[in-house]
């Protein structure tokens, strides 16, 4: 029997179980693929310990999971773009991925570039979609200064990336151990806490023009401190500041899609895009892979490979 992690109440790592279950059986419309890589996202564990219980609750027992690539082991009724055999970069929104075999809908769906490693095509949905949405809400173009907090983490990773291939000068919140592999990246890197502000300014003395928050904890004021419009701020965390002050909240859900994963694959197919992955666990070291990302401290992805 393939197995699944699973989790039937809400709490810390220690409710996280992987389970033998039941072979998922693809519906009309639906690919069954073994899952070669699926990362892991911070908003995973919030479901998980029920932080984000009233937004999303859980039935138990309750799988996790988006990000995924693997092997169509099956096809269903009407599906003829894929076939058994192709590699695949996907999502599910059924909290489903972390497992050996899950069943997706192929419209969510795109072929694996053989340039693109497991570890990184199995970490482009979460992270990718929701950068993409981020730079988009903002505006970004050539003569732009923007600047993105967490710039070390997976999402942030690709935000600052995507921001510099739109044309923009970017700066980067991030502890030191970031900052080499942020000015290999062209991103202009500043140390968060105390006296920030005077440090983004001394990092860029013409001004900011636009703001990307992927930490929450103020960083919209200091945006607005800064003299950045509402409508160039992006948070998806703050969704207080969102209410209070009128910036926007794009994320993930409003870049999702398979069109979305073509392209970001394309790019690091063709080396203009990075993924840093920080480390890789088997499946059944899945409470270990959510103590690491709990640290905090990672630079890029951490991946499950089942």
């Amino acid at each position: 029997m393939p197995r699944a992690v699973r989790f039937n109440e809400y709490g810390d790592l220690d409710v996280l179980q992987v389970v033998d279950v039941d072979a998922p059986v693809p519906g009309p419309g639906e690919l069954l693929v073994r899952v070669r890589a699926a990362s892991i996202n911070p908003g995973e564990a919030k479901i998980r310990d029920g932080s984000l219980a009233e937004v999303w609750p859980s039935t138990f027992p309750s799988g996790e999971g988006s990000d995924l690539a693997g092997v169509v082991e099956q096809v269903g009724d009407g599906v003829d773009a894929f076939a058994v055999g192709d590699e695949v970069i996907g999502y599910t929104d059924e909290r489903a991925s972390h497992a050996e075999l899950v069943a997706i809908a192929a419209a969510n769906a795109t072929p694996r570039p053989a340039g693109v490693p497991w570890e990184q095509a199995g970490s482009l949905f979460v992270a990718g979609t929701t950068a993409v949405a981020v730079v988009r809400a903002v505006g970004l173009g050539a003569g732009d200064t923007v600047v993105v907090s967490g710039a070390g983490g997976g999402v942030g990773t690709l935000a600052v990336q995507l921001a510099a291939r739109a044309g923009a000068t970017v700066v980067g919140l991030a502890s030191e151990r970031h900052h080499a592999w942020l000015r290999d990246h062209d991103v202009i890197p500043v140390t968060y806490g105390d006296g920030v502000a005077d440090r983004i300014r001394a990092g860029a003395p013409d001004g900011v023009d636009a703001f990307i928050d992927l930490v929450g904890g103020g960083y919209v004021e200091l945006a607005l401190e800064l003299g950045v419009a509402p409508e160039r701020i992006d948070t998806i965390v703050d969704f207080g500041a969102v209410e209070e002050h009128g910036v926007k909240a794009d994320g993930s859900a409003t870049a999702a899609s398979a069109d979305t994963l073509t392209e970001l694959a394309a790019l690091l197919d063709a080396g203009a895009l990075e993924i840093p992955v920080a480390a890789t666990y088997p499946l059944d070291r899945v409470r270990d892979a959510f103590a690491e990302l709990a640290e905090g401290h990672t630079r890029g992805k951490i991946v499950l490979v089942p």
